[in-house]
C-alpha cells in the first residue's frame, strides 16, 4: 500500500465510512471487559479460519490509539471540571502510554519501548499544564506549555522515524501536530461551553489516531515482512 502511511487521503485498511464504524466499535470495546475486547479483536482478524497477523497488528494498534484519544478526552473533561476522579483517569491514561510502549517493545526491544513510554508520559504531563493554563486563562503560560508540547512531539517523531524508515518524519509530525491542535480545540470548546465544537473536534481526533495506528502498523509490516507472512 505504497504512499498510504500517515495519509489523510486514505485511511487503511477500510474506507472512511468503514473507519467511522471501526472507530466506534473500538470505543465500545474500550468500555467492555478486557477478555471480551481481546476475543472481538482476534475474531475480526481471522480470514478463512486462519489468524491474519497483519490484521491482528492493525486492530491492536487501533485499539491502543483509540484508547489514547478516549482517555485523553476523559482526562481533559475531568481536569477542567475539577472532578474527584481526575487522578484516577490520569492514571488510566498513563497506563495507555505504557501499553503503547510495550507494543513497540515487542518489535524493537524493551529499551525502545521504555523510551517511547517516557516520551508519551511527558506528552501527558505537558498536556496537563496546557489544560491548567487554558482553564486559568493565562495566555503566557499556555503559549509556553504549548511550545514544549510541540517540542515533545518533535522528539517522538525523531525517535520513531529513526526506528523505522517507513515512518516518514513529515507524516508523523502532521499526525501528532493535528492531535495536539484538536486536543486544545476540544479543551477551549469545553471551557466556552461550546459542546458541538467539542464533540466535532473529538470525532476528528479519533480519525487522526486511526491514521496514526494504521501508519505505525503498516510501517512495522514493511520492516519485518517475515513476521507477517501468513
Amino acid at each position: 500500500m505504497a504512499g498510504s502511511i500517515f495519509s489523510f487521503q486514505e485511511v487503511n485498511p477500510v474506507s472512511r465510512k468503514g473507519t467511522k464504524r471501526v472507530i466506534w466499535w473500538m470505543v465500545v470495546a474500550i468500555a467492555a471487559a478486557g477478555l471480551m475486547s481481546t476475543i472481538a479483536v482476534e475474531t475480526f482478524a481471522h480470514v478463512g479460519g486462519k489468524p491474519d497477523p497483519r490484521l491482528l497488528l492493525r486492530q491492536s494498534m487501533r485499539k491502543l490509539w483509540a484508547e489514547h484519544a478516549f482517555w485523553t478526552r476523559e482526562h481533559m473533561i475531568a481536569a477542567l471540571a475539577g472532578s474527584l476522579d481526575a487522578q484516577e483517569v490520569r492514571g488510566r491514561l498513563l497506563k495507555n502510554q505504557e501499553e503503547i510502549g510495550y507494543a513497540l517493545a515487542f518489535h524493537y526491544g524493551m529499551e525502545a519501548g521504555n523510551k517511547l513510554t517516557d516520551l508519551l508520559k511527558a506528552h501527558i504531563r505537558i498536556e496537563g499544564e496546557v489544560l491548567e493554563a487554558a482553564k486559568s486563562g493565562d495566555q503566557a503560560k499556555l503559549q509556553e506549555a504549548d511550545k514544549r508540547w510541540h517540542s515533545n512531539a518533535d522528539e517522538i517523531v525523531a525517535f520513531l522515524s529513526k526506528a523505522n524508515s517507513n515512518w516518514p518524519p513529515a507524516g508523523l509530525k502532521d499526525v501528532l501536530y493535528r492531535h495536539l491542535s484538536l486536543t486544545k480545540e476540544m479543551a477551549m470548546a469545553r471551557i466556552q461551553k461550546n459542546w458541538k465544537e467539542d464533540i466535532a473536534a473529538f470525532d476528528k481526533d479519533l480519525e487522526v489516531m486511526m491514521v496514526m495506528a494504521d501508519g505505525l502498523a503498516e510501517g512495522i509490516i514493511k520492516q519485518f515482512p517475515a513476521k507477517f507472512h501468513n
